[in-house]
């Protein structure tokens, strides 16, 4: 028996069934392909819902309700605070009472400058005020002393023995009251001009008072105002030894030679203590003012 003979090539019918049955399987598989696709991005980002809510949105909480972790709105902004007399900054003094022409500046230098020197005396008159006059009287000085309202009402003779010497006075409140800054209106004027007026009655008729010494140099805008309405000139100092600290004869020496330049005031004291210390200081400082050259003189009026 004879072997079968090998198979011809397809035909070209068969090929084309075969290509047809290709394409649809092709299509078939990208149909399932693009279904897969839509669902997955369907899952991602879905369609917004045409229909209503089923329950309506929750109402705002009450204002008692806790806080949101929301950030708050911000607060409507507070009006600013009025200004008040404690808040607001004093007006200046005038530069000079419209009462009296008296200039409200506080002096710290002598009348002439140069090589002078003005010697002041505070919260006398008291036990130290006749051993300081006897010094200055013996060197030709003439200070100024600033005297307390009680202490002349309760010294008048030490009063009027300081005018005769040529010596001048100034208005140093009625009781040395501090932080003389910190006291009303009212009051500052009851220290300055009842002061004034004592130590007038005491000095006698004719007595003159120039200048007025805040205690401790507390001035303000307002003391220095009510003491030029009262014709006295505010007046300050160059040279502070703290004798009134009792610091010893030597340191007030020291201090005093170390601060002093020419046109200086000085402060010193006799009285509201015990003033040794201050009366030996001065016992030295007034040869070595002479030796020095200085000239004894007033405060600038």
């Amino acid at each position: 028996m004879s072997e079968p003979a090998a198979p011809r090539s397809l035909s070209p019918a068969v090929r084309r069934g075969l290509r047809r049955t290709a394409r649809g399987i092709a299509a078939a598989l990208a149909t399932l392909a693009l279904a897969a696709c839509g669902t997955a991005n369907g899952a991602l980002r879905p369609e917004p819902s045409t229909t209503a809510p089923a329950s309506p949105a929750p109402a705002p909480a009450s204002p008692t309700a806790a806080p949101s972790s929301a950030a708050p709105a911000p607060a409507s902004p507070e009006p600013a605070p009025t200004p008040t007399a404690a808040t607001s900054t004093p007006a200046p003094p005038p530069a000079v009472s419209p009462t009296t022409g008296v200039p409200t500046a506080v002096v710290h230098s002598t009348a002439s400058g140069g090589r002078t020197v003005a010697l002041t005396f505070d919260d006398g008159p008291g036990p130290a005020t006749g051993q300081v006059l006897d010094l200055l009287a013996q060197y030709g000085a003439r200070a100024t002393f600033c005297v307390i309202g009680k202490q002349a009402a309760a010294d008048p003779a030490a009063v009027q023995r300081i005018l005769a010497a040529g010596h001048r006075l100034c208005d140093h409140t009625v009781d040395h009251p501090q932080p003389f800054a910190a006291l009303p209106h009212d009051r500052a004027e009851h220290e300055i001009a009842d002061a004034r007026q004592m130590i007038v009655r005491a000095g006698g008729p004719g007595t003159a008072v120039g200048w007025f010494r805040a205690p401790g140099g507390a001035f303000t805008a307002d003391n220095r105002t009510i003491a030029a309405d009262h014709g006295l000139r505010p007046l300050g100092w160059s040279v502070d030894p703290r004798d009134w600290s009792r610091p010893g004869t030597a340191a007030i020496v020291a201090a005093v030679q170390a601060q002093l330049k020419p046109g200086g005031v000085v402060l010193l004291h006799d009285g509201g203590g015990d003033r040794t210390q201050t009366v030996a200081a001065l016992r030295q400082l007034l040869p070595w003012l002479t030796a020095q050259g200085y000239r004894f003189d007033l405060p600038a009026d």
